[in-house]
């Protein structure tokens, strides 16, 4: 199995490769200089044709027309490693595709719904609060946003997904009062602190 990650600087590859690194995945990170132009060089096209990160080619995988499985997008990325090598969906069928179908709903929400709300603060910040009320009730009851369906669970893509947005917040929503969701700041914090994540970083 040879996995092969391509981002940039200030890149959502940042989130694979803190999941990667937290469920200790073997993958080659190959950094592509965006500023040059890199991900619009064939070599890359080849791999993403919209020349966008991340990308992630997997050859234990063939695709329908040969040749390994390349993936873009970082939520299908996080989902396809979670099934695939994160042991995320174990136990019996119901649960496990309960689980799978939480986890998707939770990657899907933190890119399509989570994201646009933060950059777009500055003009709809009602939108941006009342998410972050919604999830600092769900994360002052579970660390994890899977946990309550059945038993524990522990930390995975899903978490991965959100808290990668949630640790940007002070970043890039600086007028953003997070004093009234303590338990947002509390994983904000723990994020913060957790070593898979400071490497993952500091690889970008």
């Amino acid at each position: 199995m040879a996995l092969t990650l391509y981002g940039g600087a200030r890149s959502r590859a940042s989130m694979v490769l803190w999941y990667l690194k937290e469920k200790g995945i073997p993958c080659h990170f190959q950094t592509l200089d965006m500023q040059a132009g890199e991900h619009r060089q064939e070599a890359f096209l080849a791999i993403n044709p919209f020349g966008r990160v991340p990308a992630l080619v997997d050859d234990a995988f063939q695709a329908p027309e040969g040749g390994p499985l390349k993936l873009a997008e970082s939520g299908a990325i996080l989902l396809h490693l979670a099934e695939n090598y994160g042991a995320e969906f174990a136990g019996d069928a119901g649960r496990a595709a309960a689980l799978r179908s939480l986890s998707q709903q939770w990657v899907v929400y933190a890119n399509a719904t989570l994201g646009p709300a933060m950059f777009q603060a500055a003009d709809r910040p009602d939108d941006l609060a009342r998410q972050l009320a919604v999830l600092n009730d769900r994360l002052s009851h579970n660390t994890s946003l899977l946990s309550g369906t059945g038993g524990p669970v522990p930390w995975g893509a899903a978490d991965c997904a959100v808290q990668s947005y949630l640790a940007y917040l002070p970043m890039f929503c600086s007028g953003v009062d997070l004093s009234p969701y303590a338990a947002v700041q509390a994983s904000i914090e723990a994020t913060n602190q957790r070593p898979a994540y400071k490497e993952a970083m500091g690889s970008r």
